[in-house]
């Protein structure tokens, strides 16, 4: 069964949601069933579903393999309730389906949701965007600058006097410098860092996916500037911290089996701790990546490929940065400690039928990513998106340190410039001059056929380059040409064959064949006869 990417763009967990009712209505098979002595067309059993849809979501770039069985029941609940199938009674609107022979089919009435219109800027009750630093105009203009043909000598006027405004004392040409203010600089790193996210996630603007009144620059200054010699978020009010019971629980499962002896030890311990923990994160107000964010990290899932993986790194890298510093820093001890656990041979099992990566995946995916309506895909791509932060949780919760860079050379370049203050009010639009904001391209990432046929095409061109040395060069001997185009022919010789044909008759045409001379030349005698 086809399937396409959702891409980023608004309302994308509703297009997901119509995707998988498309894929699910096309491609589950439909059968003639007999149940209480009746026979019912067309319809299938909940256990097949299960099994057709937990298949088809393991397999779909949207959600991954880390799908389970059970997530896929409450998702042909979810099913049930908003009338996608029914049961062969015509019943639905509740959740009561299970992993049994129970008979389902399709309503002949479309399941699929409504895409809503976009609200326009000018609709009542919308909202203002945020002014951007890049739109306040006089800042970055200072004085125009004439164009050469407006420039007039006056005649009849000595040189040295015309130009002696020009050379007047540096110190009686300067005026007022308006230096930049923390807001400023603060404005350039929420700007330059927005720039960044919408070439990466390619869409026209962030304002489809994200409500730019929710980003702080302050939050990304601090989780940037703020972190500790292991890259994990400083707070400066620790009442925003977590517990001491909470740290001291989680590192005691990251480093397991060294724990403090000071702890008790008994069977089943592990499990409690852990038990503790994931019961803390369940009782914050929010999820971590908090409710605001929810449809950009919703979104970031639409360039989460296995072909642009550095893209989805790059991606969440700057989608954690809007994060306030106390959610941020959450989210970094919480991965670092499921990715310690799913990797500790030495942890015994913490549930007696789930492997220990996939229970980490399922237990903390609800705590992590969730919306403050309830979504019908929330758990499953909260559990794709998890199992990605768990697998990359270095890389992405990292500082990129390319971003910091490009932020400081772009304050750096407007201190230099030395914006006068009268600029701003006496510079007309036409003639300012404005400091460019610095433009960021990425390179367009290929796959692997792609790049295989790009070094053989290019590999190729240099060969044939090669061969067109060894036919044209005049500083060559004849023999060692045809001792290395002799070489060549017997090391590629699909491109000689392309290649020399024509070449090779045309001196085949101008080489005269040589004929060797007699060896010796014997004068034949005649034979001695006895008549003679």
């Amino acid at each position: 069964m086809n399937s396409h990417v959702i891409t980023p763009g608004p309302y994308r967990a509703t297009k997901l949601w119509n995707e998988v009712t498309r894929l699910f209505r096309a491609g589950m098979p439909l059968r003639k069933h007999r149940q209480s002595f009746r026979h019912y067309a067309s319809c299938f059993t909940a256990s097949a579903a299960v099994e057709w849809m937990h298949q088809l979501l393991c397999n779909n770039s949207n959600f991954g393999p880390d799908v389970t069985r059970q997530q896929t029941v409450q998702l042909l609940k979810k099913f049930l309730k908003n009338h996608v199938i029914e049961d062969v009674k015509g019943r639905w609107g509740s959740e009561d389906l299970e992993d049994n022979n129970t008979l389902y089919r399709f309503p002949t009435t479309s399941p699929l949701k409504p895409i809503p219109c976009p609200v326009s800027g000018s609709a009542p009750g919308s909202v203002k965007k945020r002014p951007s630093f890049r739109d306040r105009e006089g800042f970055f203009k200072f004085r125009g600058i004439k164009k050469q043909h407006e420039k007039e000598t006056q005649e009849n006027v000595d040189p040295a006097l015309q130009a002696g405004g020009e050379n007047q004392p540096i110190g009686e040409q300067q005026v007022p410098r308006r230096e930049l203010t923390v807001e400023d600089e603060q404005e350039i790193w929420r700007d330059i860092t927005m720039t960044h996210l919408q070439r990466i996630l390619s869409v026209a603007s962030l304002d489809e996916v994200l409500d730019q009144r929710y980003v702080n620059p302050q939050n990304i200054l601090h989780n940037m500037n703020n972190v500790n010699k292991h890259g994990v978020v400083t707070l400066d009010d620790k009442t925003n911290d977590l517990p001491h019971w909470v740290l001291s629980a989680m590192k005691s499962l990251a480093n397991w089996p060294k724990y403090d002896s000071a702890q008790p030890s008994y069977p089943g311990f592990e499990r409690d701790v852990f038990k503790t923990v994931s019961d803390y994160f369940y009782s914050l107000p929010q999820p971590v990546l908090t409710y605001e964010l929810y449809e950009l990290f919703i979104n970031v899932l639409g360039v989460l490929q296995p072909q642009c993986e550095r893209v989805a790194i790059e991606a969440l890298q700057l989608c954690t940065l809007l994060l306030p510093p106390s959610s941020r820093r959450k989210l970094q001890l919480l991965m670092r400690m499921m990715s310690r656990i799913s990797q500790n041979v030495d942890m015994p099992r913490l549930h007696p039928a789930i492997g220990t990566r996939t229970l980490m995946v399922h237990t903390f995916s609800g705590c992590v990513l969730g919306s403050a309506e309830e979504c019908d895909l929330d758990e499953l791509l909260a559990t794709r998106l998890v199992s990605f932060l768990m697998d990359h949780q270095e890389s992405i919760l990292s500082v990129p340190e390319y971003l910091r860079s490009a932020i400081n050379d772009h304050i750096q370049y407007l201190r230099a410039v030395q914006v006068p203050m009268d600029a701003v009010s006496n510079v007309e639009a036409s003639d300012a001059v404005c400091a460019p904001m610095p433009m960021y391209a990425f390179c367009r990432q290929i796959s692997g056929a792609e790049f295989e046929q790009q070094k053989l095409e290019s590999s190729q061109r240099a060969m044939e380059e090669l061969l067109e040395m060894l036919l044209n060069n005049k500083n060559m001997s004849e023999k060692d040409r045809r001792k290395k185009l002799k070489q060549f022919q017997k090391q590629y010789p699909d491109i000689y064959s392309r290649q020399v044909p024509s070449s090779g008759k045309e001196s085949k045409n101008n080489i005269k064949p040589k004929i060797k001379p007699p060896l010796l030349t014997i004068k034949k005698t005649k034979a001695f006869s006895i008549r003679n």
